[in-house]
């Protein structure tokens, strides 16, 4: 009898969190999907997330490419003639044009760290192709729209060789995004702070999450920053219960990277995180945290 109420209390706080967690598709559904690519980010959406996260990078020819790594990378990657790519810095992407940049399938490489992933001949993707695509798809269902959480992945170290300097990186993913979406559907994380404070002097209105992955104080962290972020997104290794609090009296929103396992999934919603990156979504719907889709009725 005990066990039934534990499950029954258990499954009304699955309910209350699905009201107010945001579940994120990490990478789409790295796990189930090739990552950074729309079969992803379409699989995502059927299994009801609330938001599409994503990487971008930019191609010689000042192209948007969903993509995590600033080069093909040899371990998701094949070369265009299907041999092994030799090194992953043979081909940086920000020194190629776009058009040859899609030449690569980077889906069909079988992975041994997620079993579960489908294999697919499948190319990186611009953005706005990403977005007309996601776009396009969640019209098949009623009352279902999907937000943006697009990570600019740069670091000092690649200004101007891997990547532009952030201004221009910044500017470029602007203008690109305020053609597609709303800004009240977007949410801008990176890593590199100087991106986040660019953004915060110039597009003061648009929600910043501040990646971490340091063991770092918060308060040390923030003091870099310079400003109070809308979002606090820390490997979830990283987070206890009190840090949580703490973030929330501060009203930053704290939502982890990347949390995959059942028992880490309870972990986070009993410290009542404000959202989940996961790299299985279908796991999270499973437990019932996801929006509850429908199709629309064609009678």
């Amino acid at each position: 009898m005990k066990h039934i109420i534990a499950v029954f209390f258990l499954l009304i706080s699955y309910s209350m969190n699905a009201q107010k967690t945001d579940i994120q598709g990490h990478r789409g559904a790295r796990g189930m999907m090739p990552e950074n690519t729309i079969p992803a980010f379409i699989y995502a959406l059927d299994q009801g997330v609330t938001t599409l996260e994503m990487d971008v990078v930019i191609t010689k020819d000042k192209k948007v490419v969903v993509s995590h790594d600033p080069w093909i990378s040899p371990g998701i990657c094949v070369n265009v003639d299907n041999s092994k790519i030799k090194d992953e810095h043979q081909f940086i992407i920000y020194k190629m044009n776009y058009d040859e940049v899609k030449q690569f399938d980077c889906g069909s490489l079988n992975s041994t760290r997620f079993p579960e992933q489908q294999k697919i001949a499948i190319n990186k993707p611009l953005l706005s192709d990403v977005i007309k695509e996601a776009e396009k798809h969640i019209k098949s269902y009623t009352q279902y729209e999907v937000n943006y959480n697009i990570e600019i992945k740069s670091d000092a170290q690649g200004d101007n060789e891997l990547h532009p300097a952030p201004a221009e990186f910044s500017k470029l993913v602007y203008d690109l995004i305020d053609q597609y979406l709303p800004w009240e559907r977007i949410i801008i994380q990176s890593f590199d702070f100087r991106v986040l404070q660019y953004w915060h002097e110039h597009y003061p209105d648009v929600k910043l999450a501040a990646l971490v992955e340091n063991d770092r104080s918060i308060t040390t962290n923030l003091a870099n920053l310079g400003f109070k972020p809308h979002i606090y997104s820390p490997d979830f290794n990283l987070l206890t219960e009190g840090r949580v609090r703490e973030l929330h009296k501060m009203g930053i929103q704290v939502i982890p990277w990347t949390v995959n396992e059942e028992a880490d999934l309870k972990k986070m919603l009993k410290w009542r995180v404000d959202g989940i990156i996961t790299d299985y979504p279908n796991k999270t719907k499973a437990m019932g945290l996801n929006v509850d889709i429908k199709m629309p009725d064609k009678h």
